[in-house]
């Protein structure tokens, strides 16, 4: 059973009523298996119906600056205005409450645990620019679809996105001596061939100098966006020929002819291939799985995985959830909840059935992690050291109260017998004693403000 848990925490947001008997009348195996194959598990109907109300989750990035975006706004009326604004921030409403639906009540849990762990780790800031127009079409076309396929797809859908390429400021880097190099496109742009190489694929020890990053640069020049919708792709994307710089650059040791788009494709090929990107792609991984400190041996193992499979990211899954150190016990209820596992694991724990979405987005708030405004390019952390301290946990438990008396938006206090049932030997003996010596409408809420709930 205690393996069992482990591995529903690990691949999960947590446990919902009746998930235990289910995946026990399957097997463990077969459940891992189904989790890696995430087109294999037919989604809930209710799901499906609900996300077919966003409509702004089908736009392009271009459709919704063209349809969202406030435009002429001095000539219309206060009212006008304000309905404007109101429309505006419907897409990054909708992304919000399509991402909170969908890590409480999807079956593929697995997956919705990778959207985390990438969205994560190709972080962009919706507060900056018009990315708040864009998150969620972001998650929706750059991360979600790759998210357990092939890590060079993955990276190459982020660095063709708008989000990503107005967030790291990209769209504006242009060669110095182009015949595009005029008006606020004047030169070179480090900040996202930076980023690229220390956050996004080989790591900040990953061997690469001040001269790649320029190098980097240079290749990245006139890569940016149209959002007239005239000249670039569906969703935006342009390559803009006359603010490039089409002489030849030397990146991580390799020559590169300066021709263009395919010089930026060979940049995404040689990064995503490289053994330092294997290296920090299962050193996070391991982390995010297994333990703030992963074991070497593990690092290395999946790092070996990613470069003998071209960076499946299936395959290394599989691999990480077959190795020793992932399934040794002393793993097991150790690794520390971020605010975003613990809340999403509170309400799956209740199985309310409709959760008010508005309210977890604003829970999320209130203990520090809004989804989609993390404003440094690392993304959230998910360690302990990030997340713990006195104050945290008073929020944590303070919210565990409001959840355990109806606050998810039905208004109907959990059951402390059904939460004790649902959860199983995930509650410690010491907990349950504690619990049974406590007045029953208080039950609850210690369960989920417990340190059992604190930790996966």
């Amino acid at each position: 059973m205690k393996k069992l848990l482990h591995i529903l925490n690990r691949l999960s947001f947590g446990l919902r009523p009746g998930e235990i008997e289910q995946i026990q009348s399957i097997g463990i195996d077969a459940y891992i298996q189904s989790q890696l194959s995430p087109e294999s598990i037919p989604e809930s109907p209710q799901i499906t119906r609900q996300l077919d109300q966003w409509r702004t989750l089908k736009l392009t990035p271009i459709q919704l600056l063209r349809q969202y975006k406030p435009r002429n706004q001095e000539q219309r009326s206060e009212e006008e205005r304000q309905k404007a604004h109101q429309k505006a921030r419907q897409p990054l409403q909708q992304a919000i409450q399509a991402r909170l639906l969908r890590a409480i009540a999807s079956r593929r849990q697995l997956q919705e645990v990778m959207v985390d762990f990438w969205f994560n780790h190709f972080n962009v800031f919706a507060k900056k620019g018009e990315i708040h127009f864009w998150v969620g079409v972001y998650e929706q076309q750059a991360i979600r679809p790759y998210s357990l396929g092939r890590f060079r797809e993955l990276l190459a859908a982020t660095v063709h996105h708008p989000a990503m390429l107005v967030y790291l400021d990209n769209w504006r880097n242009t060669a110095p001596n182009s015949p595009g190099a005029k008006g606020q496109f004047r030169g070179i742009n480090e900040n996202y061939a930076r980023e690229l190489m220390e956050l996004h694929t080989l790591g900040v020890d990953g061997g690469y100098t001040q001269d790649d990053v320029i190098a980097l640069a240079h290749i990245l020049t006139g890569w940016s966006f149209d959002l007239d919708g005239n000249k670039g792709d569906s969703n935006g994307f342009y390559f803009d020929i006359n603010r490039h710089d089409y002489s030849d650059k030397v990146l991580l040791g390799q020559r590169i002819k300066g021709n263009g788009v395919a010089e930026v494709e060979k940049a995404i090929d040689s990064l995503a291939s490289h053994p330092a990107t294997a290296r920090y792609i299962s050193y996070k991984l391991a982390q995010y799985f297994v333990a703030d400190e992963p074991p070497s041996g593990l690092v290395k193992g999946l790092a070996k995985e990613f470069l003998q499979t071209e960076g499946d990211i299936r395959a290394v899954l599989e691999t990480l959830f077959q190795r020793p150190e992932f399934l040794q016990a002393n793993n097991y209820g150790r690794k520390f909840k971020t605010p975003y596992h613990y809340i999403i694991s509170a309400v799956r724990a209740t199985g309310t059935k409709e959760p008010n979405l508005k309210r977890i987005s604003g829970m999320l708030n209130q203990l520090s992690m809004p989804l989609y405004n993390c404003s440094t390019p690392e993304g959230y952390k998910n360690t302990q050291e990030a997340w713990l301290s006195p104050d945290a946990m008073l929020q944590r438990v303070s919210l565990a109260t409001t959840i355990a008396q109806g606050g998810l938006g039905d208004n109907k206090s959990v059951d402390a017998s059904q939460l004790l049932n649902t959860l199983g030997d995930s509650i410690s003996a010491q907990t349950k004693k504690e619990i049974e010596n406590s007045p029953e409408k208080l039950r609850a809420a210690l369960i989920l403000g417990s340190p059992d709930l604190m930790y996966r």
